[in-house]
């Protein structure tokens, strides 16, 4: 079981630094951050942007992977964002994941005008396809239903050949075949209206047993559930386990904010990065 951690992009970086470094060095296999112009649920605290804070964190890191969790095209267009995709793996080294969804109706999309858009999930079908073709090929001219590239350029390519992986959020038949068919990884993050936590793992189970990719990794976005997982080392190793029962390789766990949601000792990251379970080879 693979560990990752959600930093959020909400500290001025002289405050972020130390916990992307520490992340690192404790031993965690990946840190993502929330690709949004804003989190519905903290709209009113301070909030930077996801790909600036991950090419800082890439100059305080080493070795964990980095991503984010996920970008959409709420805010996202494929061709200006394979150029961010590139710039990124290249300052990481060959260390960026690509977390990628469909977006929804929340605060990105009021935010751009984007509420009406019919059939997401065919948009976003296209959105990934031509993300894909843009990141592995060059000079690329395309022209779908909802997005249009002419002669686009991707000189010199990704560090990661063909290209940087992708983790692909899914729960509904669409999506997930887009995640099976373009994904290193898929993710889930289970109902997220759950009022138990009972509640919540039922979900996760039955999302996941409908998802049928072999040899895609399985990631489990914990945020939603009722209960933090970082509640107690008690509570993460509980998520960890229930987690691998159902088939899952990584976990997400949101690092321990000072108040409000998800608020929590800072201590409770070195005690579970102590305890966390072996990566899978």
């Amino acid at each position: 079981m693979r560990v990752g951690i959600t930093i959020l992009p909400e500290y001025p970086w002289n405050e972020a630094r130390a916990r992307w470094r520490a992340a690192d060095e404790l031993g965690f296999d990946q840190a993502w951050t929330f690709d949004h112009i804003g989190f519905t649920a903290l709209l009113d605290t301070p909030w930077y942007g996801a790909l600036p804070t991950l090419g800082l964190a890439a100059s305080v890191t080493s070795r964990i992977r980095l991503g984010t969790l996920v970008s959409s095209p709420n805010i996202r267009h494929p061709v200006s964002f394979a150029r961010d995709v590139i710039g990124l793996d290249d300052v990481s080294g060959g260390r960026f994941t690509v977390g990628l969804g469909s977006g929804g109706r929340g605060y990105d999309a009021r935010v751009t005008g984007d509420q009406n858009v019919r059939h997401r999930g065919k948009r976003f079908a296209e959105f990934v396809e031509l993300l894909d073709l843009l990141l592995r090929e060059d000079d690329v001219t395309w022209r779908g239903e909802y997005y249009e590239a002419v002669g686009a350029r991707n000189v010199p390519g990704c560090v990661q050949r063909p290209r940087v992986p992708f983790v692909v959020a899914a729960d509904g038949p669409g999506a997930m075949e887009v995640a099976a068919r373009h994904g290193a990884g898929w993710i889930t993050a289970g109902p997220l209206s759950a009022s138990t936590l009972d509640e919540w793992w039922e979900g996760v189970a039955s999302i996941a047993g409908r998802f049928e990719a072999p040899g895609v990794q399985r990631l489990l976005q914990t945020d939603p559930a009722p209960v933090y997982a970082l509640s107690s080392v008690e509570c993460f190793l509980d998520f960890a386990g229930r987690a691998g029962d159902l088939g899952f390789t990584e976990i997400a766990v949101p690092w321990p904010r000072l108040e409000g949601l998800w608020s929590g000792p800072q201590s409770i990251v070195e005690e579970v990065a102590a305890v966390r379970p072996p990566a899978a080879p």
